[in-house]
């Protein structure tokens, strides 16, 4: 319609029926469209649902063990681990040390922690190496892109 004054505008938009809506603000003019603003902002609350069904959420798994965990129950936990990376979790895992064992966390602790990152090497990309936090050795692992 061209370059037209305020007044002019309302006057079309309200004559159909319709409503005068600002798209951008910035330019100069502003430039503005005649249309029904409800079916406008259905379109784009319909928009914004579409967006959010295909957005993937990456959720993180955590598998707590301590220092005196079998070699059968190790053995478990990786199994889960695997099962978690294959959805695309990222998994945190948590060695807690109670009382006296906090002595083992520089030997059996980061053992334990590499002997897990060696069984996962074909399936994960460690994000974090183990370190500690407190009483617990924490290492992230997230899935192979």
């Amino acid at each position: 319609m061209g370059v037209l004054a305020t007044d002019d505008a309302k006057n079309l938009a309200y004559g159909d029926g319709l409503d005068l809506v600002v798209v951008s603000e910035n330019a100069s003019p502003p430039v503005c469209r005649i249309m029904n603003y409800d079916k406008f902002r259905y379109e784009q609350k319909k928009k914004l649902q579409e967006a959010k069904k295909k957005q993937t959420v990456i959720e993180t798994k955590e598998i707590k063990f301590r220092p005196k965990t079998d070699a059968h129950d190790l053995n478990f936990k990786i199994k889960n681990i695997k099962k978690f990376l294959a959805s695309k979790n990222k998994v945190k895992l948590t060695m807690r040390f109670r009382g006296r064992e906090i002595v083992y966390c520089e030997t059996i602790g980061i053992e334990a922690m590499n002997k897990i990152a060696e069984a996962l090497a074909e399936d994960a990309v460690i994000l974090q190496k183990p370190k500690m936090e407190g009483r617990q050795l924490v290492m992230f692992v997230g899935p192979k892109a």
